[in-house]
């Protein structure tokens, strides 16, 4: 008897297989129920008890944004969400675009001092941006990664230095050095143990130096069982000897260990098995190898035991007895570190080599000091902090390594470079960045005011002067941000947008802007408080006048300009022509326009989740969402097309430029070749 298989509660066996829109099966208990259409009127029909599956189907039925949990607080029809998902404001996007920009080489120094001394209220759209590309560069750049031997010391680390330095132990470890020399010096000079005393020394476990006899006495073994194999393959009828030889356990007696073991050997042999054994330590072996077995075995003995052979005597070795490898001899090798500095390979110049060797200029190698100088350390110039720093960095961004850095030769020496600065601010705090070294000092550009886009030169990813935007927007105003900010205004700076005096590598900082946005009288300003570009609108005078000739009126103890005495509902409406950037400034002049912006949120805002990291009281640590945060992106108000301002041409700056300097010559100048040309002439004239 088959059992039945269970249904679910509100489930039936012919409603599980029916997709029939005119079924006609009568309704019966656990078996079919009647067919209802959907009561949202998506225009489904279907079994009465399948309407709890269908709402999780049906595009009428009501649900929270994909993104609730992201900050979305929306409910909306299921058939929406897709379209939602495009101006939902939890769905917000990070703007990636990076770009380099590299320090200022030393030959335009004059044209960037002259641009450093320009008000910051004045600042030109390449300047503006280069100086907050500036500003964080000199925070991600670490001092201690830099000029690590400039930090200040960590006070707890100094209390430890002071007491391995102490001259009390220094006496005692000089002690222990003294006593231990003359220990070895005394071990040295004892007289060589015989063959019972070395027994009694292998099987004592309280010998110094223990560790060194046992890794002797493993290598010693691993040949020795080899030996043992291809005895008792030769002779199975003999009876196995004790095979055991021993080894001295300091190897500093040098060639007389090797005589006293040949002699010990040959002891051993003829007491344990007189002249008929095959070890490769017995006397004449090999004869009666030659004898006893055929070539093959004799030639697999050789193989096996050849060092062996070599070492007791019984076989002459290819290179001469005092350079063969023996285990007795083996010494320490002193690791040697030479500390020497070599020019850095990045300022190596290519050396031009003449015709005449005799013309070459003699040099020779000598090592110099400051002191050769001649001038007190004191007196020497002191190294600027921006330059240098930057100058380290990027040797270590193009080069691949830092200027005198220590390279390894090979397994014994190190080539250390000695290259050292000396700073005013020195010694710098353990965790300061250039930008806390240089915070009370006059600030200047150092960067230049051109980008680049795309570089071959490195890896970007890794790099101290690759930027990025950074910047959150929402999915439908990604496109707008990157065409106009990124596309338009950042890619057209130099010199297409932004044209500056062609005197500028003499120090001319003189730029104006080409462009403007067509049928919109507004100028391209950087705003140093958003780290980006808006759009600022030209405001008539006549509406600047006519708003200071307003007197306000008092309302309370509050003074309301005339935009604030407008009804709710007109501001609200008034607002939402406003972009987002300008919603965000809005929404910081008084309680009154906050309220006005916080009503467009949700439909022009952006919702994005502040973490936190919370640590327990056992040392492990988690992130939270600590709160919901609803703000504007700084987008500003998308422009298509744009038009040609109307400006003066540069040709009028050039009248005027200070660095034009014209010279002008009236007295006559005899051209190249005039005199060839005169001679020409006159031949022609007289063969006429």
């Amino acid at each position: 008897m088959v059992k039945s298989r269970k249904m679910a509660v509100g489930h039936h066996e012919h409603c599980d297989k029916c997709y029939n829109v005119h079924c006609q099966v009568p309704v019966q208990i656990s078996v079919s129920c009647r067919v209802i259409k959907c009561r949202k009127n998506c225009g489904a029909t279907l079994h009465m008890c399948k309407q709890e599956e269908h709402q999780l189907l049906c595009p009428n039925e009501t649900v929270p944004c994909l993104n609730v949990n992201y900050g979305c607080p929306l409910t909306m029809l299921r058939h929406r969400l897709a379209k939602h998902l495009e101006v939902c404001p939890a769905s917000v996007v990070c703007c990636s675009q990076e770009w380099n920009r590299w320090p200022v080489s030393e030959a335009d120094l004059t044209f960037y001092r002259n641009v450093s001394e320009i008000p910051q209220t004045e600042l030109q759209l390449d300047v503006a941006m280069a100086l907050r590309d500036q500003e964080l560069l000199f925070r991600s750049i670490k001092m201690k990664s830099i000029f690590p031997e400039l930090m200040m010391e960590d006070p707890s680390l100094q209390d430890i230095t002071a007491g391995f330095n102490c001259p009390e132990e220094e006496a005692v470890c000089s002690l222990d050095y003294g006593e231990f020399r003359e220990n070895c010096c005394g071990r040295m000079e004892e007289k060589e143990l015989s063959q019972e005393e070395r027994d009694v020394l292998a099987k004592s476990r309280d010998v110094e130096s223990i560790q060194n006899y046992s890794s002797w006495e493993k290598i010693f073994t691993k040949e020795m069982e080899g030996c043992k194999q291809t005895v008792k393959n030769l002779s199975k009828k003999q009876e196995k000897g004790k095979e055991k030889e021993e080894q001295e356990s300091s190897n500093c007696q040098g060639e007389r260990r090797d005589s006293h073991l040949k002699q010990e050997n040959a002891v051993a042999a003829t007491s344990m098995d007189g002249a008929t054994g095959l070890a490769p330590w017995q006397d004449g072996v090999l004869e009666r190898l030659g004898k006893e077995v055929n070539i093959a075995e004799y030639n697999m003995y050789l193989v096996h035991n050849g060092a062996m052979l070599i070492n007791f005597g019984q076989l002459a070795a290819c290179t001469p007895r005092e350079k063969d490898f023996v285990y007795g001899n083996l010494e320490p090798i002193e690791v040697k570190t030479i500390r020497s500095f070599n020019v850095p390979t990045s300022y190596r110049a290519k050396r031009s080599h003449l015709k005449d060797p005799a013309h070459q200029a003699k040099t020779v190698h000598q090592s110099v000091d400051t002191a050769d100088l001649g001038v007190p350390v004191e007196d020497l110039p002191k190294s600027d902090e921006v330059s240098t720093t930057l100058l380290c960095s990027l040797e270590k961004e193009l080069k691949g390594h830092l200027i005198s850095e220590s390279t390894a030769i090979d397994g014994f020496y190190v080539d250390i470079g000695t290259q050292t600065y000396n700073f005013c601010s020195a010694p710098f705090k353990t965790d300061a960045s250039l930008a806390d070294v240089i915070a009370d000092k006059p600030h200047g550009l150092y960067v230049h005011i051109e980008a680049e886009s795309v570089t071959r030169r490195h890896n970007k990813t890794s790099s101290a002067f690759s930027y990025m935007c950074g910047h959150f927007f929402r999915r439908d105003e990604y496109r707008s941000h990157f065409r106009n900010v990124h596309s338009d205004i950042q890619a057209s700076l130099s010199g297409w947008l932004q044209q500056r005096c062609p005197l500028a590598y003499l120090g001319c900082t003189f730029a104006q802007t080409r462009f403007q946005p067509a049928g919109h009288q507004a100028t391209i300003k950087f705003c140093q408080d958003v780290s980006t570009f808006v759009l600022q609108p030209q405001v008539p005078s006549s509406l600047c006048e006519g708003g200071k000739t307003v007197s306000p009126q008092r309302n309370g103890a509050h003074n309301l300009d005339p935009l604030s005495r407008l009804p709710l509902e007109i501001l609200q409406h008034i607002a939402g022509y406003l972009d987002s950037f300008t919603l965000s400034q809005l929404s910081q002049v008084s309680h009154l326009m906050r309220e006005v912006c916080a009503m467009l949120l949700q439909e022009r805002g952006m919702v994005s989740l502040k973490w936190e990291k919370k640590t327990y009281s056992h040392g492990g640590s988690s992130w939270r969402c600590r709160k919901k945060v609803w703000e504007f992106s700084s987008l500003f108000s998308s422009v298509d097309r744009w038009s040609f301002s109307n400006i003066p041409s540069m040709s009028d700056h050039l009248k005027t430029c200070s660095f034009y300097q014209r010279e002008e010559r009236t007295e006559p100048v005899v051209l190249a070749c005039l005199g060839e040309v005169r001679d020409k002439h006159g031949e022609v004239k007289h063969k006429r």
